[in-house]
């Protein structure tokens, strides 16, 4: 008797469905969003770990950047207030605090709203490499009830990277826009993200070289705030020095400290916030200090 061929064509479509139910990987469980104020976003997983305890700076330690920490604050505060705030995008130079005060902000807004019954804003790290799953990412924290800071620290693209393209879709341009509990933070030692000389190839090859040169630049206008930090002075950097011996209690002739701070800048070539804490943690443990 002739099979049925109707049958027989069913009857391998519940195994083709059986076999591709058997493969596909597991619906991801619900992040645990109670476990932690902050957490870093692992694009290979699909998941987000948790962070018991981040690695930052207190606020009153910031020092040189009053203005640039008054603005970020402000905007931090602001939307975790559930008000209209921007995306931010804090660039200059190198060891000037950018990622320690988007870090800071985060904890400063958090400590001040607390007894005002506002939700803790959660921070959500995401790693420069992983910017193209940054959809998935803004997918997953969308219906959560809570708001979000997605931190991504130095944030640039090179040659033949396209992946600043999925960026800035997310940021305004997409088609369902930037969630309303998430706000994007990022640094960068570029003002406009991407390598000048990148911009400059753009300009020379294309048919039209402004609108290649607008396309790339627009990446950084989807950053309502541009927070700039710059080279500290001498004064600026002896006062971070202080501030860290003061914060930790380590004990030392004023004038010798600022003798040897001073000679650890020069032998570095540069000043800086970062300079400043290496050469506090020499002098620690030249000490013997412990530093919480």
């Amino acid at each position: 008797m002739t099979a049925d061929p109707i049958a027989t064509l069913n009857a391998h479509l519940e195994k083709l469905v059986a076999l591709l139910e058997r493969s596909a990987p597991p619906l991801p469980s619900p992040p645990p969003f109670d476990a932690a104020d902050a957490f870093v976003w692992h694009a290979a997983g699909r998941s987000l770990q948790p962070v018991a305890r981040v690695n930052r700076v207190e606020m009153a330690l910031l020092r040189g950047i009053d203005r640039s920490r008054d603005i970020l604050a402000e905007n931090t505060e602001r939307f975790a207030r559930g008000l209209p705030a921007n995306n931010a995008l804090l660039w200059g130079a190198r060891g000037m605090g950018k990622s320690s005060l988007v870090k800071a902000a985060h904890a400063e807004v958090n400590r001040t709203l607390a007894g005002e019954g506002f939700t803790p804003l959660k921070l959500v790290e995401i790693h420069r490499e992983d910017i193209e799953s940054l959809p998935e990412l803004m997918a997953l924290v969308r219906p959560a009830p809570y708001r979000f800071i997605l931190f991504c620290d130095d944030l640039s693209f090179d040659h033949d990277d396209t992946s600043y393209k999925s960026l800035k879709a997310v940021l305004e341009g997409g088609i369902e826009g930037r969630p309303d509990n998430v706000i994007f933070y990022a640094t960068s030692n570029r003002r406009h993200l991407l390598p000048r000389d990148m911009m400059e190839n753009e300009r020379s090859t294309a048919i039209n070289p402004h609108e290649a040169v607008e396309e790339k630049v627009s990446l950084s206008d989807r950053f309502g705030l541009w927070i700039g930090f710059h080279k500290c002075s001498q004064d600026d950097y002896l006062q971070m020095v202080d501030g860290y011996v003061a914060r930790h209690g380590i004990s030392v002739d004023p004038e010798r400290l600022r003798a040897e701070a001073l000679e650890w800048a020069t032998t570095r070539g540069s000043r800086s916030g970062r300079v400043a804490w290496q050469f506090v943690q020499d002098l620690a443990g030249r000490l013997g200090v412990r530093l919480d």
